[in-house]
């Protein structure tokens, strides 16, 4: 079973360039603009939301190249996936052999 699941995360990972082809924002990655230019308008819990700072802002790291800084992002991501699928994993054990009763 945990083969399988780095096979899949190994092809997600290698699938990685193909979001560096498109123009297009990725789904949920839409800037204020982009409402506007769609909807006509910025919905009002949207408008200031971007005025936040983050770890790997826009898929890159600060001295980072631009791709780099994108596998860099993917590989952070691959890694909470798989932690999370192990916690999962581990609770749905102990529950299958009766440790956890919920």
């Amino acid at each position: 079973m945990r083969r399988k699941v780095f096979l899949i995360l190994g092809i997600l990972l290698a699938l990685v360039p193909l979001g560096l082809l498109t123009e297009s924002p990725a789904w949920g990655e839409w800037d204020n603009d982009y409402y506007q230019k769609v909807l006509g308008f910025v919905p009002e819990g949207i408008k200031n939301s971007f005025h936040h700072e983050t770890f790997m802002s826009d898929y890159s790291l600060k001295g980072v190249n631009d791709v780099a800084g994108y596998y860099l992002s993917a590989l952070v991501g691959l890694v909470l996936i798989y932690v999370l699928y192990f916690i999962l994993m581990k609770i749905f054990r102990a529950k299958k052999d009766g440790k956890i009763s919920v």
